[in-house]
């Protein structure tokens, strides 16, 4: 895959407004792990290879077992690996980043409730929001995963 575009260079001021919601999320209190299996689940419905590529290798430092990642997009069916609230946070992922198919009924929204406060919700949200943003700046100036650009004949 040939890059198309730079989009960082391109939109520098655009880049460090996306940076500083992702410091916001960062520091939001939401647990690191959580939210970067957020954001690899979100990543996985949109294709993006280069986030997929950047989640698994954050998510394989922070320690989480291999049987555990390649599981991820079958999270349903692996229940006993994930707990109540990495369920909860990757069912709200799948209805959010499919909104134009889910409409986020209300009983998605009832059943996160139930595990997150109001302000981890929204904190959550805003997590789901911003990969979605990232995923389609990458999908769309075809950024290379770095397991691509590393890989021999590359």
């Amino acid at each position: 895959m040939t890059q198309r575009m730079n989009y960082a260079a391109a939109a520098p001021g655009g880049t460090k407004a996306l940076g500083v919601v992702y410091g916001y999320v960062a520091q939001s209190g939401l647990p690191a792990t959580l939210i970067e299996l957020v954001y690899l689940r979100v990543s996985q419905i949109n294709g993006c290879a280069y986030c997929i590529d950047m989640h698994c290798r954050a998510l394989l430092k922070a320690g989480m077992p291999v049987e555990k990642l390649v599981l991820v997009p079958a999270w349903d069916d692996a229940r006993p690996l994930f707990d109540d609230r990495e369920s909860a946070a990757l069912k709200w992922a799948e209805v959010v980043t499919r909104v134009s198919d889910t409409h986020v009924p209300e009983a998605a929204y009832t059943e996160a409730r139930a595990t997150f406060s109001e302000k981890e919700l929204a904190d959550l949200t805003i997590a789901i929001g911003l990969m979605n943003a990232y995923n389609r700046l990458a999908i769309s100036f075809r950024v290379p995963p770095q397991a691509a650009a590393s890989a021999p004949g590359a």
